[in-house]
């Protein structure tokens, strides 16, 4: 039996929905159908449409892979790059 996914900050949904948005704009401006990008990604239609929604259920490698679809998988890489918090403990 799979365990129901722990429950979210309501800023962290709030991040996803909108980084969501912004997958689906990108997409939009680039003029590509849900269906390319999800055949591009190896995705389903329902995967595609769960990232464009901020699901938090859909694993970080299929938003990766549709990021990479859109070319614009290089800013992951900036993430977690200027830890100023961390460099002061």
């Amino acid at each position: 039996m799979a365990s129901s996914p722990a429950p979210l900050l309501p800023r962290i949904q709030q991040y996803l929905t909108a980084m969501g948005e912004h997958i689906r704009l990108a997409r939009l401006r680039r003029k590509f159908s849900t269906t390319q990008v999800a055949e591009r990604a190896a995705i389903s239609r329902p995967t595609l449409r769960a990232i464009e929604s901020g699901e938090a259920t859909v694993s970080m490698g299929a938003y990766v892979q549709v990021l990479a679809v859109l070319g614009l998988e290089k800013n992951l890489l900036h993430l977690a790059g200027d830890d100023v918090l961390g460099h002061k403990l």
